[in-house]
């Protein structure tokens, strides 16, 4: 795993202040001083921003190996309290590095706040991402008879078949979020 630093400038000190520093006269000389040491903060600011994406993108890849290398239905619950106690760093933290920053994987590019989701308990007892539930959700509507179209109910009970326990009220939330129709509007073809 790497970060992409391709088209960033790099930040270094420019020849003339270094002169300035050295053979300037003690005025220039503090003026410059104190400039670089605020150059060079801002550098190292710069450059623990780096090694903290990494190391977010590093923890991310390592709870979620199962959906890096078998797919959307391997997708593992993961809230930011996860990956924050896991490199050692405040939630907030985890939640500004997230934000508009993006994983370039095999499967696809994703935002990094893209793995992070609420979860649902099987009747095993295992915790299922709410993306992969959404996912189902696609698979049986997309696969469904459209003279027969699966209610709110019937989705509930073929999740249930495949020990995902959810409400009636938690599938239509996610059709809706989904875009989906009603099973009625699906029937006849129309929008919701």
């Amino acid at each position: 795993m790497f970060l992409n630093d391709e088209g960033l400038p790099r930040l270094h000190l420019n020849t003339t202040y270094r002169r300035l520093l050295r053979d300037g006269q003690p005025e220039e000389k503090r003026f410059v001083a104190d400039k670089l040491r605020a150059a060079i903060g801002l550098i190292r600011g710069i450059e623990q921003r780096r090694q903290t994406i990494l190391k977010v993108a590093t923890s991310i890849v390592k709870f979620q190996r199962d959906f890096f290398t078998l797919g959307l239905a391997h997708l593992k619950p993961l809230v930011l309290k996860d990956v924050a106690v896991d490199i050692g760093m405040h939630e907030s933290t985890v939640s500004r590095v997230t934000t508009h920053k993006y994983m370039d994987t095999e499967r696809g590019l994703f935002e990094l706040k893209y793995f992070f989701h609420s979860s649902l308990q099987s009747y095993g007892g295992e915790m299922r991402s709410s993306l992969t539930v959404k996912d189902r959700l696609k698979q049986l509507t997309a696969a469904e008879d459209p003279a027969h179209p699966l209610t709110d109910q019937q989705l509930v009970e073929r999740l249930a078949a495949e020990s995902i326990k959810i409400a009636r009220r938690t599938v239509a939330k996610y059709r809706r979020e989904l875009k989906l129709p009603t099973a009625q509007r699906r029937k006849r073809g129309r929008e919701a």
